[in-house]
């Protein structure tokens, strides 16, 4: 399984913590691990501020033997068409993820570009958001 996180998300922990709490990228996946590791489940997390490179890790991700992504594109949720296809393009089961509830925040904020080709969304639960999303997969991946 792989944990895909987009511009920003990097500076979890410091980055208005109010919105997004104070545990770092690093504490979070930490945690995911170990709750992964005791369903076992092995999975992998991967960061990037940069559009192309969440691209090429999607386009990778059935070469490399991954089964569904859990992705939290940050910002590029609300634009980018480029992640969007490359979402529909690898035919796997991908759960987006927003710490925030991006309907409740600031109006450009509220419409995603790729939930429609995402399984499933999470928004607005926090750090149990990603947990959830593990929890989701024995029924995406079906």
């Amino acid at each position: 399984m792989l944990f895909l996180f987009g511009p920003n998300l990097g500076a979890l922990g410091t980055r208005d913590p109010a919105t997004y709490g104070s545990e770092t990228i690093a504490e979070i996946m930490a945690a995911v691990e170990q709750r992964a590791g005791d369903s076992g489940h092995v999975v992998t997390w991967r960061q990037s501020n940069h559009e192309g490179e969440l691209v090429d890790w999607l386009l990778e991700a059935r070469g490399d033997g991954i089964e569904a992504i859990v992705l939290n594109p940050g910002a590029l949720s609300h634009y980018s068409y480029t992640l969007r296809d490359a979402i529909e393009t690898i035919e796997l089961p991908v759960i987006e993820v927003h710490m925030s509830n991006i309907a409740a925040r600031e109006t450009f904020r509220h419409t995603s570009v790729v939930s429609a080709v995402c399984r499933g969304t999470i928004s607005g639960l926090g750090v149990a958001g990603y947990h959830l999303a593990l929890e989701a997969m024995p029924w995406i991946t079906m």
